[in-house]
């Protein structure tokens, strides 16, 4: 095994592979020839080290683009970190449309296993949500999925889940209409094949506007106002067995891959996250796309420094000004609250080798692949069109979570390179960027794209895990997470609450 990796011919550094002592020599293989560089400085394993000298303040290149500036002179085999380098970006930029030539992969008629909607959606669940419009009832809905579950376990179904929150009351504006409008995609969802609406009667989301967003009563979704029944909880379960004879009516059957929706997302990235499962998940992205699919990005902020890729990729100018706008929008977001804008990476991000926001923005947006942008959405809305989109939301890793499933994904592939148990509405993947958190923890990963720095090639890894997402679609696999439990959303807010 290699003791570094060069992801790019005009990098300036390299990536440790293990531990490096100060003083060691190393191998640094570079534009097809093999040096050795004297490490100086100890350098982590999944931190970067620098291939030749770089003189202060000069651009730091890593997957072919500017990292930053360093801040020191640095010797060739120097540790590169917070202590000499530093992010180049700032404040609000000016973007022109430099359209880059798409890469296409190649259909292959791929399908699953799935659900098939009397409204034209597919889920790959079929189970039964209680949404509430406001925090106050999440006891009494809980209460009443876990009744659902102990009284109808045994139906036709895959569950009964109910998902707390604290909102809906006493919330205005775009913060009120963000809350009903997430809610309501959810309440879309395919792999819910019947929904329970239960608000409690005084709160500002009412149940009435849910049903503008929604319709009436319907054979899949029911309403409850806990303040006008004598018992909420007989009503409930009333409801939830009419939802559960309806929901019995559904069988798997062949789904062409197209129909497939994939939510995109990293969390406690480390050095490996560019390398590894974020290119791994890029090849997904490009494969269902190539199949019709769609795939969603979102966590905004985390594409500052890397968003001219991004934008290059929109298939038209329209798209092209619809990036331009999401990436804008939120940076005044952190302007309005007076917030740097490039306040990250976090502290676990720095300790696995990621320095600045320039660099984990370049590792984050590889897991968008190489397809065309196709569309741009705002936060809760359902995404429609195929190809890659981009959702507005939040780095935050539980808020976007839900923002991807209320867009419509599926399925959200969760690159990680320092673990978390957590899992959204929809099946949540932890795909670990090194061998040696999937075995640590087994109980929260999935699928282990560290075997790539173990001597399995990119295209036998990418067949795997594509045959392990048509598995978990098919109702064949399941999450660490969805075997444990974990699942919850997280509703974005900004504004006042009364």
């Amino acid at each position: 095994m290699s003791d570094t990796v060069i992801l790019h011919p005009d990098d300036d550094v390299a990536v440790a592979l293990r531990d490096l002592a100060d003083g060691e020599y190393v191998r640094i293989s570079a534009s097809g020839k093999e040096t050795e560089v004297k490490v100086s400085g100890d350098v982590p394993r999944g931190h970067k080290l620098a291939i030749g000298p770089i003189p202060q303040g000069r651009h730091v290149r890593k997957f072919g683009y500017s990292i930053g500036l360093s801040q020191t002179d640095i010797p060739a085999g120097g540790w590169i970190h917070s202590h000499n380098l530093r992010t180049g970006l700032g404040g609000l930029l000016d973007y022109r449309y430099e359209p880059a030539d798409p890469v296409a992969a190649q259909p292959k008629g791929l399908t699953f296993l799935g659900y098939e909607r009397d409204n034209g959606e597919v889920g790959i669940r079929n189970e039964i949500w209680i949404l509430n419009t406001v925090g106050c009832i999440n006891k009494t809905c809980e209460l009443l999925a876990k009744m659902a579950s102990n009284r109808f376990g045994n139906r036709g179904i895959d569950g009964v889940y109910h998902f707390a929150h604290p909102f809906g009351c006493s919330q205005l504006g775009d913060d009120l209409g963000h809350t009903r409008q997430l809610l309501a995609s959810l309440a879309e969802h395919g792999n819910a094949a019947g929904v329970l609406i239960v608000g409690l009667g005084c709160e500002n989301n009412q149940i009435d506007g849910m049903k503008e967003l929604l319709g009436g009563d319907n054979d899949r979704i029911r309403y409850l106002k806990a303040q006008e029944e004598d018992d909420e909880l007989e009503t409930g379960m009333r409801l939830l067995e009419e939802l559960i004879d309806y929901a019995e009516r559904f069988s798997r059957k062949p789904i062409s891959l197209s129909k497939l929706k994939l939510g995109l997302k990293c969390g406690g990235s480390d050095g490996f996250s560019g390398i590894t499962a974020n290119p791994l998940v890029g090849r997904m992205a490009d494969a269902l796309t190539a199949e019709g699919g769609m795939a969603l990005l979102t966590e905004v902020p985390e594409m500052f420094g890397a968003e001219t890729i991004l934008m290059n990729r929109a298939e038209n100018e329209e798209v092209f000004g619809k990036v331009v706008e999401l990436v804008n929008d939120f940076k005044q977001y952190f302007i309005r609250h007076g917030q740097e804008i490039y306040e990250n990476p976090s502290p676990g991000n720095k300790a696995g080798g990621i320095t600045t926001l320039e660099e984990k923005s370049l590792g984050c947006t590889q897991k968008g692949g190489h397809a065309s942008v196709t569309d741009v959405l705002p936060y809760g809305v359902r995404a429609t069109k195929p190809g890659l989109n981009l959702i507005q939301g939040p780095g935050n890793d539980l808020v976007s979570v839900t923002a991807l499933a209320a867009a419509g994904a599926h399925i959200v592939l969760f690159t990680t390179g320092r673990g978390t148990p957590f899992g959204g509405p929809v099946p949540t993947v932890k795909l670990s960027t090194n061998s040696e958190l999937a075995r640590k923890k087994k109980h929260w990963i999935d699928f282990d794209a560290g075997k790539l720095l173990n001597g399995t090639g990119m295209d036998m890894l990418a067949v795997e895990l594509m045959d392990y997402v048509i598995a978990l679609s098919s109702g064949v696999e399941r999450t660490n997470g969805e075997q444990n439990g974990f699942r919850e959303i997280a509703i974005f807010k900004d504004g006042v609450i009364l």
